[in-house]
């Protein structure tokens, strides 16, 4: 009776730790509000919004001579060079730091599938109680008999405690140690009661033909290998295209700042040629319906100005968002001052050296390479896979039983019971028509990405000889547009000369100064587009302007919160 309460105790123990182990886990992993109490409700899926607007007042978008005089400000200016707009996105940009994350994330997968190979503890702790039919008979009188025992109550422990070791070849080898107790408690049983019984077993099994050798139990090691490697080479690329953005945007910013300028320029030469009209015109040397002319080349570039302000502005806010930085909102009225200027220098570009370094340099060729060992490898486990499984094992295992623990285990150490068992076991599939469509998939799979890697190849060859054309045509039109910019220039004074003497009209001069404004902004589109194809002839062979090389480091966010 002692055993069995004591049997009972330990039962109740386990049932307890275990329940306030997952109590205390569901407390560990849910550190904030529970994702089960988040309720969305349906008419945010199912319901549109309306915009309602509101209309402007006159004086709505001007500073009040209270904000003036309190707590208005002219918007700051940051100057900022190209070097630093890159270092800036490096750290900053968002869509960079995501993606950097990504190698993270691949660098755990793979440390998940090489730990396929880790030893395992095993224990299980098994508690039974039964009763059973006693079975017996007692003779009471000549040819009277009677059952002996009503029934047999029986009550047990099993306690197995092992290591469970996966070989790299496909087997596992397996120690484990069994204790038992068995107490008979309705007075009948055999030799012992209660029995205590010890059992040390040692296993080992081996497949030999599914499954079998290192190289086919590596497999998916080997994939989350591959996949690693192509994550990294997909940050790179991100990188780059981060870099080139960056580019990109701080040169379309100069050009709008040039442009911006250019207008503010020529809307003062139209206001200088209004105010000269009119003197012309109360002296009586011209007519009226030259300060009408006059007025309206200035509400002509009054309008470039604004449309060149607002594009402006598009430009200072898309380089605020690729570069983040911390106080430089997009809503903010901060200016930026740019202090990197364009260096429109003429290179020799060799097509065939730009396409061969591209072949080497471009991370999607690597990603497409890495993918086709990624298939190779696939197609071995395919085949392994439609082999025959047959396996091999082995049993090794020493008895002892005993009235008590201590005698049945000093039995187990004596070794004087043990056995022996091999084992062979085989299932050869009929038809196996599954495992040779998987192959068949493989290796079509493998063919196609063959296909893709050649026409990535042409279609990369495509953009770098593409990019080697604009940069040469931008540079022409550099050129061309200085030319055109010192011709038009001279247009426009002559015109004006020519009107101070009275042989042209406002028109005249205003459309001469309207050529010269275009010329100048074509100028300034030319030196933009040449740097930003620079730009673009880097992105297409792999590599990014610039003498210093870029070092970039996967994020490793922290898991304290989860």
């Amino acid at each position: 009776m002692n055993s069995r309460h004591l049997s009972r105790s330990i039962c109740r123990a386990m049932v307890v730790t275990v329940a306030a182990a997952l109590l205390t886990g569901c407390d560990a992993y849910l550190p904030g509000p529970s994702y089960q109490d988040v309720k969305i409700p349906e008419e945010k899926f199912r319901r549109i919004e309306t915009l309602e607007l509101q209309e402007a007042a006159p004086e709505d978008g001007q500073p009040s001579d209270a904000d003036r005089d309190g707590d208005w400000a002219p918007p700051t200016e940051m100057e900022l060079s190209l070097e630093q707009c890159r270092a800036l996105a490096l750290t900053n940009n968002l869509t960079l730091k995501a993606r950097l994350i990504d190698p993270t994330i691949a660098a755990e997968r793979l440390s998940e599938e090489e730990s396929k190979f880790e030893s395992s503890f095993l224990g299980n702790v098994n508690f039974d109680r039964s009763e059973a039919p006693g079975g017996t008979l007692a003779e009471v009188g000549e040819g009277i008999y009677v059952p002996a025992v009503d029934a047999i109550e029986t009550e047990s422990m099993l306690t197995n405690l092992g290591v469970q070791v996966p070989l790299r070849s496909g087997g596992t080898v397996s120690f484990s140690l069994a204790d038992s107790q068995t107490e008979n408690l309705s007075g009948v049983g055999g030799v012992f009661n209660p029995t205590y019984r010890n059992q040390l077993t040692m296993s080992i099994s081996q497949p030999l033909l599914r499954n079998a050798g290192r190289w086919a139990n590596t497999h998916s090691i080997r994939i989350a290998a591959y996949n690693y490697q192509m994550t990294d080479a997909r940050t790179k690329l991100e990188v780059i295209a981060v870099l080139a953005a960056v580019d990109r945007v701080y040169w379309r910013l100069y050009a709008a700042q040039k442009e911006l300028d250019v207008r503010r320029q020529q809307y003062d030469l139209a206001q200088a040629q209004l105010e000269q009209v009119r003197r012309f015109v109360n002296a009586g040397e011209r007519s009226q319906v030259e300060v009408i002319r006059a007025e309206a080349g200035v509400a002509q570039q009054l309008e470039a100005i604004i449309v060149g302000e607002n594009n402006l502005r598009d430009r200072e806010r898309e380089l605020k968002r690729v570069i983040n930085k911390a106080g430089l909102d997009m809503r903010g009225p901060t200016v930026l001052a740019l202090s990197t200027e364009p260096d429109p220098v003429r290179y020799r570009l060799e097509p065939s050296g730009l396409v061969q370094m591209a072949m080497e340099a471009r991370m999607e060729l690597l990603e497409l390479q890495l993918q086709l060992l990624s298939d190779a490898s696939s197609i071995d486990s395919a085949r392994n896979q439609a082999l025959p499984l047959a396996s091999l094992g082995y049993t090794y295992n020493i008895s002892a039983t005993e009235a008590s623990r201590s005698d049945s285990l000093d039995m187990l150490f004596d070794s004087d019971f043990t056995g022996h068992r091999l084992n062979l076991q085989m299932v050869v599939p009929i038809g196996n028509e599954v495992a040779k469509s998987r192959i068949r998939q493989a290796i079509y799979q493998r063919r196609q990405r063959m296909a893709t890697r050649n026409d990535r190849e042409v279609l990369i060859e495509l953009e770098v000889l593409n990019a080697i054309d604009q940069a040469e045509a931008n540079w022409q039109r550099i050129l061309a547009a200085r030319q055109n910019s010192i011709l038009n220039g001279r247009l426009h004074e002559a015109e004006r000369r020519q009107f101070e003497l009275g042989l042209r009209t406002s028109t005249d001069v205003l459309d001469a100064q309207t050529k010269f404004a275009d010329a100048q902004s074509a100028e300034i589109a030319a030196l933009a587009e040449y740097q930003i194809a620079l730009v673009d002839l880097a992105y297409a062979t792999g590599t990014v302007l610039g003498a210093a090389r870029v070092q970039w480091d996967p994020i490793v966010p922290p898991t304290d919160d989860f």
